[in-house]
């Protein structure tokens, strides 16, 4: 008889599946774009899930031209503030900061998170980084943002998130000049995607805690015959005794969610300033009411409600039509059941 295969159940990918640092997604990369300079990224609060009805401008579709229902997720995004500005040299261990420059005026939520520091001199710091791209030193700028959570109803803190965010552009004088006109100002989300836009979106995913093989990586339940060692959800085996190591491809117990995930080429179906169209009777659960600027996201976004979620050019994106849905209809019936 030949050999019975039973591959591993669950998926090796991810790996190790330790708990993230912070509840801020990093992105490690941003793509190489031309043309004027902009921000790469942009952060919002995950609201919750509705669906719309669209016509499908997929090419070659079944449904092509037809209506059709479409999952989507709701972001709300408020303004984003520019902390300061950040200028990087190349070395042997990788990027390495050489220059920075704070604004003069932050605003209280981000001063609840961190100062500004002490006898910065903001024009003077701009003086030594313009210096430092003319003579070639410079090979990458950035800039520090950070959200204002105290002006959304649904999200109950105070404390602003920063980040890091890349600058599209080849020219570095004039990132330098970009970075330098809206250091100290509120960017709005139409000022960096537009509806039908594709993004990258980053987030953390919902955390489950401490959890056993069988709920983490999806293992048999043993059987009562196999079940003698005193639990039916143990890994049936460890490894061999020699070497007397075991692999980490073993299925055990450890931490479950809480994990930063990233999702490619994500579509924007629609960006609105107008909260009370896309609210459902009685609010989202968990969240409540969107009252400013939001996002539609075509399909689901990783994490619960209220957790940040950021948004990057994307990076290997295929996708060649970037036109706006047309909706034919939002739907805002009640969640409460």
């Amino acid at each position: 008889m030949p050999d019975v295969g039973r591959p591993n159940r669950g998926s090796l990918a991810y790996s190790p599946r330790k708990r993230a640092k912070s509840h801020i997604p990093k992105f490690r990369s941003w793509p190489n774009l031309d043309g004027n300079p902009k921000l790469q990224d942009f952060a919002g609060y995950k609201v919750g899930m509705t669906h719309v009805i669209m016509i499908d401008d997929t090419k070659n579709s079944v449904t092509e031209g037809a209506e059709i229902s479409v999952p989507a997720t709701v972001v709300e995004t408020p303004d984003i503030g520019v902390a300061s500005i950040r200028a990087y040299k190349d070395s042997e261990y990788g990027k390495k900061p050489v220059a920075e420059a704070w604004a003069t005026d932050l605003d209280a939520d981000v001063l609840r998170k961190v100062k500004s520091p002490d006898n910065h001199d903001t024009e003077k710091s701009l003086e030594k980084m313009e210096s430092l791209i003319d003579d070639g030193t410079v090979k990458d700028l950035r800039v520090v943002t950070y959200t204002l959570p105290s002006n959304l109803t649904g999200v109950p803190k105070k404390k602003s998130d920063i980040m890091e965010t890349g600058v599209s552009g080849s020219d570095m004088k004039e990132k330098f000049e970009y970075a330098k006109s809206i250091l100290g100002t509120k960017i709005s989300i139409t000022d960096v995607f537009n509806p039908g836009g594709i993004v990258d979106i980053a987030a953390i995913t919902t955390g489950k805690g401490t959890q056993g093989p069988v709920k983490r990586w999806g293992i048999q339940i043993a059987k009562h015959k196999h079940n003698r060692a005193g639990s039916a959800r143990q890994v049936g085996t460890l490894g061999p005794w020699h070497p007397a190591h075991i692999s980490w491809r073993v299925p055990q117990m450890g931490q479950m969610g809480y994990h930063q995930r990233t999702e490619y080429n994500k579509r924007i179906i629609k960006v609105s300033n107008e909260g009370s169209e896309i609210n459902p009777d009685g609010g989202f659960l968990n969240y409540g009411l969107v009252r400013g600027n939001y996002v539609l996201i075509k399909g689901s976004v990783p994490g619960p409600s209220k957790r940040l979620v950021r948004f990057r050019d994307p990076i290997r994106s295929k996708v060649s039509s970037t036109k706006e849905p047309q909706i034919v209809h939002l739907n805002t019936q009640s969640k409460q059941g």
